[in-house]
């Protein structure tokens, strides 16, 4: 399999990742599986919860943002980011985080704002940084381990002031790089961590384990180290990448935001033939704040095109 196809998988399933858990979110374990029993006998893209079938969240259409800003201004413009988020926050998109939508109002300038939220509160580990970083994985991974974890931590503080949002992304980054070329990302965990901040490691390190299960976690999943180890917990613990899509989403909670992240690791490992079109036909990304454009399978097969250079 060649990286290009590994490169779209990525960006594709996270996307299918995320409108495939939208329906879901906040819901009960085990809800996918109990609807959907067998895999294929329906189209488990069905839409619900406020969501059109196919119908991305604000996990897509802020990594989309994210990577139109990395091709058109030719790699990481930070301000530039900054100010695409805030065109789309103001555009009323259907779903937005509430640290996303405080740190993105304030009027404060796009080195300072994501700090001055969490000097405010005190809390800004939720994993909304996480969920739009497939994009950025993929454009990043050609230019190495390191290039790769610095913009990961730099795209994350953005929007979340906790360090601890920040590693979580950059294993993130680097695990799709791993995959990308190849090799497996589980492997190469223990290599990640130690690329971390050690104030962090341990968490980071706990969630990763071989033997973690999302039941063993103490946040709820919609905090970056739960979700990113969920994420990991269902590309370990499946064959494919229909089979860790619905382990994730059966894991309930922040279904759109698990599931996207496991759509982006499972895409990279298994690439884009992986992805089924009964899926991926049916995707739809209104993108507010870009003058309401709604990307489709061919727009997105295209994006990760051209983020992987």
């Amino acid at each position: 399999m060649i990286q290009l196809e590994r490169a779209i998988g990525a960006v594709v399933g996270s996307v299918v990742g995320d409108a495939l858990g939208a329906p879901f979110e906040f819901g009960p374990g085990g809800a996918f599986s109990a609807r959907f029993p067998v895999l294929g006998e329906h189209n488990e893209m069905c839409g619900g919860g406020g969501w059109e079938a196919g119908e991305a969240t604000d996990d897509t259409q802020m990594a989309v943002h994210l990577a139109e800003s990395l091709i058109e201004r030719g790699g990481l413009d930070l301000p530039d980011i900054f100010a695409r988020f805030q065109r789309w926050a103001a555009a009323d998109p259907k779903d937005i985080g509430l640290q996303t939508a405080d740190v993105l109002s304030r009027g404060e300038p796009w080195d300072r704002a994501a700090a001055s939220h969490f000097r405010t509160t005190g809390h800004a580990a939720g994993n909304g940084a996480l969920m739009r970083a497939t994009t950025s994985a993929v454009y990043f991974a050609p230019k190495g381990s390191e290039v790769t974890i610095d913009a990961a931590r730099r795209i994350s503080a953005l929007t979340h002031g906790d360090p601890a949002a920040w590693e979580g992304t950059a294993v993130f980054h680097e695990l799709i790089r791993v995959a990308l070329d190849g090799d497996d990302p589980l492997a190469s965990v223990p290599d990640v961590l130690a690329r971390l901040d050690p104030a962090h490691r341990d968490r980071y390190a706990t969630v990763l384990a071989p033997k973690w299960h999302p039941d063993q976690a103490t946040e709820v999943n919609g905090a970056v180290w739960p979700c990113l180890g969920s994420a990991v917990w269902a590309l370990r613990t499946t064959g494919g990448f229909e089979e860790a899509l619905r382990a994730a989403i059966d894991l309930g909670g922040d279904t759109d935001t698990v599931a996207a992240v496991t759509g982006g690791l499972a895409g990279a490992v298994y690439g884009i033939g992986a992805v089924p079109a009964r899926w991926a036909t049916l995707l739809q990304v209104p993108l507010p704040g870009a003058g309401d454009r709604v990307l489709r399978l061919p727009e997105l097969l295209a994006l990760g095109t051209r983020l992987s250079g």
